[in-house]
């Protein structure tokens, strides 16, 4: 089988400035813990990851944060992955966990040994995209990156770093970032029923050539959504996939990086690359309650 007819690939593919990956895509948050907050089995992991690639999963989104118990999501892909042919890894910093496990935001000196740190974890001489992420949790950052921002983009200088993104952003950060350095992506939490008011940065990178990288898509939903419910039972598929397939169709620059540590999930969402919804099913998604 050709890599343009596995399935990840049906929904195309976009440019994170120098790599080009088809636009599903894999997160990697969820690939330890299990739905009900346990350590997931290690051998599980790997093969989700593996069978992630094997579909034609060719971005992985993670984060030195990503861990549960003794196991981090960068651990884990190394493991199950290096050498990454033909595999874009993308990266965020900004956040961090000390040794006790408590989030810390890391100040512009600390983002160089949070960049080495991804690499030492994922083998790597240099990151593909390191994403700057600002603000504390889901809450989009306020006042200016400007120094964190760049501070990453002399470490890109140095070779590093090959491409930047920006992350829990609004659109005067996106200006200043660009200000800077090239930013290939902006990743926020985006979905059909959460942070809306971010429409405007989706067409912004739009017109740019910007991928903008939701992330929570799916998981962003308001329970047993009606709307979603009658689509999905339009195109026998499940509310998930139907979210997946609205966010890919927000524009061709759009990505998707649901995240799953199981396998027949794994499967599903990356079906989801292969969902059309017609006109009568967006504007059903797009109703109002």
């Amino acid at each position: 089988m050709t890599t343009n007819t596995l399935p990840a690939a049906a929904a195309g593919t976009w440019k994170l400035g120098s790599f080009e990956v088809n636009r599903l895509g894999y997160g990697a948050m969820r690939l330890m813990s299990t739905s009900d907050g346990g350590v997931r089995d290690r051998e599980t992991s790997i093969a989700v990851l593996r069978r992630a690639v094997e579909l034609g999963v060719n971005h992985i989104d993670t984060a030195v944060f990503y861990f549960a118990g003794p196991r981090s999501a960068n651990e884990l892909i190394n493991s199950a992955l290096w050498p990454y042919d033909d595999l874009t890894i993308t990266t965020k910093v900004g956040p961090g966990r000390d040794f006790t496990g408590a989030f810390y935001t890391a100040r512009p000196e600390q983002l160089r040994a949070q960049v080495e740190e991804n690499l030492r974890e994922l083998g790597l001489d240099h990151l593909d995209v390191a994403n700057y992420r600002i603000g504390q949790g889901l809450d989009r950052g306020d006042g200016s990156l400007a120094d964190g921002f760049g501070a990453l983009a002399e470490l890109r200088e140095e070779g590093l770093i090959r491409e930047l993104g920006i992350s829990n952003v609004g659109p005067e950060h996106l200006a200043e970032a660009l200000a800077i350095a090239p930013v290939v992506c902006v990743q926020n939490q985006y979905g059909l029923t959460a942070r809306r008011e971010d429409d405007e940065i989706v067409r912004m990178c739009g017109e740019r050539g910007i991928a903008f990288v939701p992330f929570f898509a799916v998981a962003s939903g308001t329970g047993e959504d009606a709307r979603v419910a009658e689509v999905a039972k339009r195109h026998d598929a499940t509310p998930a996939q139907i979210r997946l397939a609205w966010t890919l169709h927000q524009g061709p620059h759009v990505l998707a990086i649901p995240g799953t540590g199981d396998l027949a999930h794994l499967e599903q969402n990356v079906a989801a690359a292969a969902l059309v919804l017609t006109e009568d099913d967006l504007a059903t998604l797009e109703r109002e309650h």
